[in-house]
């Protein structure tokens, strides 16, 4: 990861959870690092704080450039702002499908359109969009979330089609459950947290959740000259959950 060094990165809802990790990763691997937020408050040193709503077209464009304009360019985007939604097709109102997928994809559009511009002018551009398992695996109550996350993968790979020729790479990250503020807020609302979080632990194959900072090592991977020949590409990082079909225990 020491080729990070003199790389300039811009992490979209960086101020917690994956986000939060992933540009804190970014700048210990050497690279500058701007976050994009609702709130970047109390940031880690190192880490530079620009404020920008990802469904306001003129927010993201404005602190995009004021970013490039501080790090001297940018070089790595990761798209990782996003937001949940917990319901079947019945549940979630027309304002509230709107509303996620205006963040969830919309708003990775928005902050890509903002940062070409920039990543045309760098010798090694990368865009790293966060997708999750609900984009390959049916799950329950996740209706409007798994279409947002799916639109994400289709992305993804249409972004990549489009300017693989101009040396701009485009991956996305799929993790499984993971132990974030969210998901962590999602639990304390259960009637019975514990037995929720035992749930989750079991559904993935591993018998836990995945941290914010494996989700991270994926990211910075994908976005580092180390993955100079990958592009198109979902990497799943979710103790197996998509690909594992384990019999029951003892079994």
């Amino acid at each position: 990861m020491s080729e990070l060094t003199g790389l300039r990165a811009l992490v979209t809802g960086g101020a917690a959870g994956i986000g939060l990790a992933t540009a804190q990763l970014l700048a210990t691997s050497g690279a500058q690092v701007a976050v994009l937020d609702l709130a970047p408050d109390d940031l880690p040193a190192g880490l530079r704080a620009y404020q920008a709503d990802v469904t306001d077209d003129i927010s993201v464009r404005s602190a995009t450039d004021a970013a490039a304009d501080a790090l001297g360019g940018i070089d790595i985007l990761v798209n990782n702002a996003g937001i949940g939604a917990i319901g079947s097709v019945e549940d979630n109102d027309d304002a509230q499908w709107h509303r996620v997928l205006d963040v969830n994809v919309l708003g990775m559009v928005r902050a890509t359109r903002a940062a070409l511009p920039h990543l045309r002018r760098s010798e090694r551009a990368a865009i790293v969009n966060i997708g999750s398992i609900a984009a390959t695996a049916g799950l329950p109550q996740r209706a409007l979330y798994s279409a947002s996350k799916g639109a994400v993968l289709s992305l993804t790979l249409a972004m990549a089609a489009d300017y693989v020729r101009e040396g701009i790479r485009v991956n996305c990250v799929n993790p499984g459950t993971a132990d974030t503020p969210w998901v962590g807020r999602l639990l304390d609302q259960a009637d019975d947290p514990a037995a929720e979080r035992a749930a989750l632990n079991t559904r993935q194959p591993m018998g836990r959740l995945v941290t914010a900072d494996e989700v991270a090592a994926a990211i910075v991977y994908l976005a580092s000259p180390a993955a100079a020949s990958v592009t198109g590409t979902a990497l799943a990082v979710d103790g197996g959950m998509q690909g594992l079909r384990l019999r029951p225990a003892g079994q």
